[in-house]
């Protein structure tokens, strides 16, 4: 039997597997539940378990909030944001209702939160905060949809919503597809008769109007303005009401669990290759912090004096490079945080040490930009990129305290919830603050004190700036007003157009009118604008 050779058993030949879904009705997984390689795994891992179907209600409230939005948003933002947002929030919130879904204390949070954002426009006229809000805002109501407390559940689910919009109709579609339309043999009827009325009512209405003048002037009164040129607009915001409503309640249907998706930690470095370049760039920031304390020991006229700038060029000369550090900073403790060594305690202790030291000398780096912007401020003036920056620039020192805060604790679950909440707020603080009037109260209270207004500047203001701008006295006031007065007079006034700081700007200018109508030719050479040296 040792010389004989027992040939081995052929393997079985290949068999077909069924597939089935991982995670409902997509993601396809062997029956024995390992994954299929593909690319789209990972994908596939976030769908949702179940998507409950569209129905006609579903619809009928995004085609009226289509309707509400070409109604109400072709003059401008305002209230009407505010009411169109709660409309499609209603919507969506009827079918997460429909779809078992509960309401969970951050899903309050982020709703709320998105709603103040929306109301930005009710109070203040500035377009910029208003751009910043309603993005916010849509963010903000994805978040709350497909929830997620993890990285990628928060970054993902913030601007889900963009792709949701079309695979909104492809779901109203094939949940209407073949189900009979509720009520149709009392819908249909009614349709044809209004239908009927609506050719008589057209065809003797225009008869009678040009038989007899009284009536006509009834007519005229009563038939609704409906200029042609205004067709394509209202029929574009039509569109995006519905496709916006659509979105979310496709989202609410059935959200994708973003939270689900995985990331492979970066391969770990050895302790001294990932050290160094961290040592060294913390002694890079602390050298720069003591510099920093020298200058505030030593006062900064003497600082002034030995480099020979003036105050707005030392500011200038190094905010934005300083500004430039704190961004990439936090792209620094990112990367080193995935490939940080992590093997024993100690790996993980060195990395905690290093990475936190670095954020809180980041702090010095913060607290030196905005110093050096105060600088700025107080020699030139504040101005909308100035004060967005410097908002911005507070926002990342919180970023660094929260980073500092999850490195002294033992979990941090918490903090990318955080972060996104400290950011919204801020976007919120801002544009409910009104920073249109926060710049003009700057530059007036500058004015009284310098006798110096930077005037090409605030009168590209809005109408938030009116109550500030009118203390000044003539012929600034005249001149910081005049396209602000100018603006206010060709906007529309319609109430859900109008903001409650534009219609205080008009009782203030109507009441006192600018002198000369505010002619650039007169108020504004007067005021010396053309030297104006503080621009």
């Amino acid at each position: 039997m040792s010389g004989l050779s027992v040939p081995a058993p052929a393997d079985p030949p290949p068999v077909d597997l069924p597939y089935r879904p991982a995670y409902g009705s997509s993601g396809p997984y062997r029956s024995a539940g390992t994954p299929v390689p593909s690319h789209g795994d990972r994908l596939r891992r976030t769908d949702p378990e179940h998507r409950a179907a569209a129905t006609p209600r579903v619809l009928l409230l995004a085609l009226l909030t289509g309707l509400l939005t070409a109604w109400l948003l072709y003059d401008g933002v305002g209230a009407n944001l505010l009411i169109c947002g709660a409309a499609t929030a209603v919507g969506a919130g009827l079918v997460a209702r429909a779809a078992g879904r509960r309401v969970r204390p951050w899903t309050a949070v982020w709703s709320l939160l998105a709603l103040a954002l929306l109301a930005v426009p009710a109070f203040w006229d500035a377009g910029w905060p208003t751009v910043l809000s309603v993005g916010g805002a849509l963010g903000l109501a994805s978040l709350a949809l497909h929830g997620g407390r993890r990285w990628p559940g928060v970054l993902f689910a913030l601007p889900a919503a963009v792709w949701q919009l079309v695979p909104g109709v492809g779901w109203v579609w094939d949940g209407l597809e073949g189900r009979p339309l509720p009520g149709r043999g009392r819908i249909v009827p009614v349709l044809k008769a209004l239908a009927v009325a609506a050719v008589l009512l057209t065809v003797f209405g225009l008869l009678f109007a040009s038989a007899d003048a009284a009536m006509a002037d009834l007519l005229s009164g009563l038939n609704p303005s409906l200029d042609l040129h205004q067709l394509p607009l209202r029929a574009m915001l039509f569109v995006l009401g519905t496709l916006t409503a659509l979105g979310f309640a496709h989202i609410a249907a059935g959200p994708r669990r973003w939270d689900r998706m995985t990331a492979r930690p970066g391969r770990e470095r050895r302790r001294l290759e990932w050290a160094l370049p961290l040592v060294a760039l913390n002694l890079m920031f602390g050298a720069f912090a003591v510099i920093q304390a020298v200058v505030v020991l030593g006062g900064a006229d003497a600082v002034l004096g030995n480099t020979g700038m003036s105050r707005s060029e030392y500011a200038r000369q190094g905010f934005w490079q300083l500004s430039a550090i704190t961004v990439l900073t936090l792209v620094v403790v990112a990367v080193a945080k995935r490939w940080a060594p992590r093997t024993t305690p100690a790996d993980r202790r060195v990395a905690r040490i290093l990475l936190g030291l670095l954020c809180l000398l980041a702090l010095v780096v913060v607290t030196s930009a905005l110093g050096r912007m105060w600088f700025y401020v107080d020699a030139s003036g504040l101005t909308r990129l100035r004060l967005w920056v410097l908002v911005v620039e507070i926002w990342l020192g919180v970023v660094f305290l929260l980073l500092i805060t999850a490195g002294l604790t033992r979990g941090a679950g918490w903090l990318p919830r955080a972060v996104v909440l400290s950011g919204m707020l801020t976007v919120a603080v801002y544009g409910l603050a009104g920073p249109d009037a926060i710049v003009a109260e700057q530059n007036v209270a500058r004015f009284g004190h310098s006798r110096q207004i930077d005037l090409r500047n605030v009168r590209e203001l809005s109408a938030d700036a009116v109550p500030a701008l009118d203390r000044l006295p003539e012929p600034q006031r005249s001149c910081a007003l005049q396209l602000i007065d100018t603006d206010l007079a060709n906007h529309t006034t319609a109430w859900s157009a109008t903001s409650r700081s534009a219609d205080r700007a008009r009782g203030i200018l109507a009441g006192r009118p600018l002198a000369d109508g505010g002619r650039k030719s007169s108020a504004c050479e007067r005021a010396g604008l053309r030297n104006d040296p503080y621009f």
